[in-house]
């Protein structure tokens, strides 16, 4: 071999060739990393990051709805404790407590996408989420999960503390658990989508006051609807809030005012169609990217 193609004994190259590259030189090249068929990294990242800004307030993102849950069976078991004894053949007070551990992880699961995507919107950091090589159903999946561990944390805390003054008993606990869940990543699915429709806070304000909270309410929460009179007790049953009440009471109780294969086909439903309309709008850019 010539001089002219090789590296002289001092470690330099001859006129015209690129000087070797040394260990350091090495050490700082960028690495490709293959990221695969799912971006673990991204989605795990996403969602602990959604989690974490509850969880920093867990005092207004976990205990306060439990205060105000408890207010709530306080108030109901003062007020109507004597003059309405049982529900479907149960006291009063544990008919009463899943409507309300059921109210608590719908609000609780539609506040926290909603407040994150709009906060996001507003303070000009959406484009952060955006940027990375995350698919929209990687998006969709971290921010409605992380919305749903909420509803479901909140849940659970609430029983936790309710349990102290009612006897509740777990008659159920498949059924238990995916009503819980599946309601919560409905809501959380929901408010995603109002966190991108929203321009504003008052508008996600606008829908929590005039939508969740009248459909919740208006469930079956605070009462069995089989005491409804024949036409409203079948518009009852196309709210949908009333198959996530009515399932997570028949697992603690036993007892389902509706048909419980009907609640599951419509939660799984109108999860998979909220799905894919938050799909949608990550694919789209609606509202994300203008």
């Amino acid at each position: 071999m010539d001089d002219t193609s090789r590296v002289d004994d001092q470690g330099s190259a001859p006129d015209g060739a690129a000087p070797p590259a040394s260990a350091a030189d090495a050490a700082l090249r960028p690495v490709v990393r293959h990221i695969g068929a799912v971006n673990w990294t991204g989605v795990w990242t996403l969602y602990a990051k959604e989690v974490s800004r509850f969880v920093k307030v867990y005092l207004q993102s976990v205990f306060a709805p439990v205060i105000t849950s408890l207010l709530f069976l306080a108030i109901f078991t003062l007020a109507l404790g004597r003059s309405v004894e049982t529900v479907v053949g149960v006291p009063f007070v544990v008919f009463l407590a899943p409507g309300l551990m059921m109210m608590a992880m719908i609000q609780n699961s539609f506040a926290n996408t909603s407040s994150s995507m709009v906060i996001s919107k507003v303070q000009g950091n959406i484009v952060d989420v955006l940027m990375p090589p995350m698919s929209a159903d990687e998006l969709t999946f971290a921010y409605a999960v992380a919305g749903a561990t909420r509803g479901v944390m909140v849940g659970v805390v609430t029983g936790l503390a309710m349990w102290a003054f009612v006897p509740l008993r777990i008659h159920d606990p498949l059924l238990l658990i995916f009503h819980a869940c599946g309601a919560s990543l409905m809501m959380s699915l929901l408010g995603l989508i109002g966190g991108i429709w929203a321009d504003k806070f008052d508008h996600i304000a606008a829908v929590t006051n005039f939508v969740i909270l009248p459909l919740s309410f208006l469930s079956g929460t605070f009462y069995s609807i089989e005491r409804l009179p024949g036409l409203w007790n079948t518009v009852a049953h196309f709210n949908p809030f009333f198959f996530m009440i009515d399932g997570l009471r028949y697992g603690f109780i036993g007892h389902a005012d509706g048909p419980l294969a009907l609640g599951v086909a419509v939660i799984l439903a109108i999860n998979i169609a909220l799905w894919l309309v938050a799909r949608w709008m990550f694919v789209s850019g609606y509202k994300l990217k203008s």
